[in-house]
């Protein structure tokens, strides 16, 4: 009798302590979901539906990764990027990418000063917290490549001289369809350097009717007058460093390796994704457990991330590109056939 006890006690111990242990987090992450749940509720007033791209762009900021929108004109690429800058208490900068535009445009020249006899460096848009690109596809090549050291590096060299930016710096690139007129194909190395490509549909029915009816509503009124903001940059970065602690399982650095492999295996890919790729999946994967509120990350994150990571890394053969099959595709066909590790 006296053992049936102390076995049901030792039971009911041990449930409370598998329960104690669901809801311990290490990290305090509390403070951050709330920030990301009134970021929300602020793009929320203004943008209809798109709850994963808003997901996305979080994700974004909190690992310290560029991101690049996709979409036809009018699905509000631009107004997403200028709403978020809104609920951000830092420096905002856009530049509007043309076909004339000149290096020295985004990153700044050196001016003579006659008063000092001597060249003076004028900083140009690029020196700003969250710069947004619209139409990054109009430039051409050679304009291009001025965002490349700027965008891995995040600081520029002119003359000689570094000029390192101030943190946080974030891109947010817009483009149309390739298939558009008058567009420019990005280098594979400048797609490289950004964390997220996200694709932007047309609204469903329901979506495109409460857009008509917010926007009847406005009447005289701004989409953006009302915007509050949530996040300071010194907030910004603590949150960055904080989900830099997030716990990754061995076996899930080792499925993320896998993942990424499979890639440069694969028989329908004619080019692969690179190690960055692979940083890139870690570095979202523990965003997105972070505005989940958990202190590690799961398989599911590391599938959630690796679609918008690898999507614009990877080139697909020009066999298969003619038969319709799409990257997405692919990358899906390969997260199904890798093993989660348990």
């Amino acid at each position: 009798m006296e053992e049936n006890i102390e076995n049901n006690n030792f039971e009911n111990t041990a449930e409370n302590t598998s329960e104690n242990v669901n809801f311990q987090s290490r990290l305090d992450l509390s403070p951050l979901q709330e920030s990301i749940e009134k970021i929300k509720a602020e793009i929320g007033t203004v943008i209809v539906g798109q709850h994963k791209m808003i997901d996305q762009l979080l994700v974004a900021i909190l690992s310290n990764g560029h991101v690049l929108l996709e979409g036809v004109p009018g699905v509000a690429k631009t107004i997403t990027a200028k709403l978020l800058s809104k609920t951000l208490n830092i420096g905002f900068s856009r530049i509007q990418f043309t076909p004339d535009l000149m290096p020295s445009d985004i990153l700044g020249t050196s001016v003579y000063d006659l008063k000092k006899s001597e060249f003076e460096f004028k900083k140009g848009p690029i020196f700003s917290n969250l710069v947004l690109i619209d139409e990054i596809n109009r430039a051409p090549a050679k304009t291009q490549a001025a965002l490349f050291e700027v965008m891995e590096e995040r600081q520029i060299t002119m003359d000689g001289t570094r000029y390192v930016l101030d943190a946080p710096f974030l891109v947010i690139a817009t483009q149309n369809p390739i298939e558009q007129e008058g567009t420019y194909r990005l280098p594979e190395a400048q797609l490289d350097r950004f964390l997220f490509k996200i694709n932007i549909d047309y609204p469903k029915l329901a979506e495109e009717i409460l857009i008509i009816q917010k926007e009847h509503l406005l009447q005289n009124h701004g989409k953006l007058d009302n915007i509050q903001t949530v996040l300071t940059s010194e907030e910004i970065q603590k949150y960055q460093a904080l989900v830099k602690q997030i716990i990754v399982e061995p076996q899930l650095l080792e499925y993320i390796a896998k993942l990424v492999v499979n890639t440069r295996e694969n028989a329908f890919l004619y080019l692969g994704a690179s190690p960055r790729a692979s940083i890139a999946i870690l570095n979202a994967a523990k965003g997105y457990a972070a505005i989940r509120g958990r202190d590690f990350v799961t398989p599911e994150d590391i599938k959630e991330a690796a679609i918008p990571v690898l999507q614009h890394r990877v080139i697909v053969t020009p066999e298969r590109e003619m038969e319709g099959i799409t990257s997405i595709e692919i990358i899906k066909q390969i997260i199904e056939a890798i093993e989660i590790p348990r």
